[in-house]
């Protein structure tokens, strides 16, 4: 019951366990329970990991028969029936009803190996070095996923310049209040000028690196029409789009994809947290085959990419979008979300609410407010995060499967916990 020795001997850099200062030891579907017995509703759900709740019973059964039967657990790169069953089972699910031809492509099992992977290839295949990311995206922490990035701290802990990446504006659904970066059709019309003019001194870069919603950079949602208008932009240019999908995918907006529906056609899709379905470290890039024949073999390795529990896990997982029962689920509940925070927004009128299906941010205008939401919360038995600049939004990202009564009490909590703080600001 004591923090002692994770304060005596884990790393400074730890984070979440100073925001949530209990010792977790049980978890099922949207709760977590302390070793001592106290138990949380999980509005966090792993940073966007566990989209089908902690210990879910199908996926968990899969990976115990797996496991009890002497199953390839680690093969690297290798053949195995549990890779095979996961590729079968995508492509059936996944790819073929969206008419993709894309290649999967497995590497060391985090996003940020992921999006480390896309950079290489799409430099290789355009023999370009610049790559373009925007404005308040996280893509992860090694360096080349770190230059995409935006956040300052995080670029901060770098050591060496983060180079070969521009940052332009991101285009918003609905534009951030007090957004001052030109966000939307401006900022499109300015690239265009500059990539299309051949004294602009500016050359076309390899790829624009874009979230549907940038869940990290605050829950800001891309127009539709701006992602249309960005692929476009890519083409004309002979750049490559590439969409992290790596926290907004696996169903996480009421579709598989966050971009389903909208015309896209990227040529490459990260994916990670949510895909390894159980939990499980997974990370997976969808590459169009004229890209992917760029590689040589062997030239992006991961000694974790044959990880065949997430293989097991992963396929289970897909069984839930065989029909559309989770996905509407997903509409509902997220609907449910919605209108209960447009409620809270109407009576408080400071607060900023973004979001899609059943991921969500409360922007409550400060640091100060943000970290009193949280802190509350927790005390009131409710995990929860801030995102965005300076930790103000609010992120909502409960598991897929949380049942109504847990999702109702947890709004609950936060509903609380926003009011007592904005009205102790």
């Amino acid at each position: 019951m004591s923090m002692h020795v994770f304060e005596q001997r884990e790393s400074d850099v730890r984070g979440y366990s100073r925001t949530y200062p209990v010792v977790f030891d049980k978890a099922y579907n949207a709760r977590q329970t302390t070793e001592d017995g106290r138990e949380f509703i999980d509005f966090f759900a792993g940073a966007g990991v566990l989209n089908f709740g902690h210990n879910n019973a199908r996926i968990q059964q899969a990976v115990v028969e797996y496991i009890q039967s002497n199953g390839v657990t680690h093969s690297l790169d290798m053949a195995t029936v549990a890779k095979r069953q996961f590729i079968e089972a995508f492509d059936r699910v996944v790819l073929k009803p969206r008419n993709m031809v894309h290649k999967l492509q497995f590497m060391g099992p985090t996003g940020t190996n992921a999006v480390e992977a896309a950079l290489k290839i799409a430099r290789r295949a355009t023999g370009r070095q610049q790559v373009v990311a925007f404005s308040h995206g996280f893509h992860g922490m090694t360096l080349g996923s770190l230059a995409c990035t935006a956040n300052a701290y995080f670029r901060g802990a770098s050591g060496v310049p983060l180079q070969h990446v521009t940052h332009q504006a991101f285009g918003c659904e609905t534009p951030c209040r007090g957004c001052t970066l030109g966000c939307g059709q401006p900022s499109l019309d300015r690239m265009r000028a500059l990539y299309t003019d051949t004294s602009s001194g500016v050359a076309p870069p390899a790829a624009f690196m874009v979230e549907v919603i940038q869940a990290e950079g605050g829950v800001k949602v891309a127009s539709a029409q701006w992602l249309r208008d960005l692929q476009s932009l890519a083409k004309e240019v002979g750049a490559l789009l590439i969409i992290d999908d790596i926290q907004a995918g696996c169903g996480r907006t009421g579709n598989y994809f966050s971009f389903d529906g909208m015309g896209l056609d990227p040529d490459i899709v990260c994916l990670a947290k949510g895909i390894g379905g159980w939990g499980t470290p997974m990370a997976m890039n969808l590459v169009k085959p004229e890209i992917d024949r760029h590689w040589a073999p062997g030239e992006h390795t991961g000694t974790f990419r044959g990880q065949n529990l997430s293989f097991v896990a992963g396929r289970e997982a897909l069984s839930y979008f065989e029909d559309d029962t989770l996905m509407n689920e997903v509409k509902r509940k997220g609907e449910w979300i919605k209108n209960a925070l447009d409620a809270l927004a109407k009576r408080h009128p400071i607060l900023e609410v973004t979001g899609k299906g059943m991921i969500w941010g409360v922007n409550v205008g400060s640091t100060d407010v943000s970290k009193a939401v949280v802190k509350q919360c927790f005390d009131d038995g409710l995990l929860i995060a801030g995102c965005g600049t300076g930790g103000r939004v609010i992120k909502l990202i409960p598991p897929l499967t949380i049942p109504d009564e847990d999702l109702q009490q947890g709004m609950d909590i936060l509903q609380k916990a926003i009011a007592r703080a904005l009205e102790a600001a």
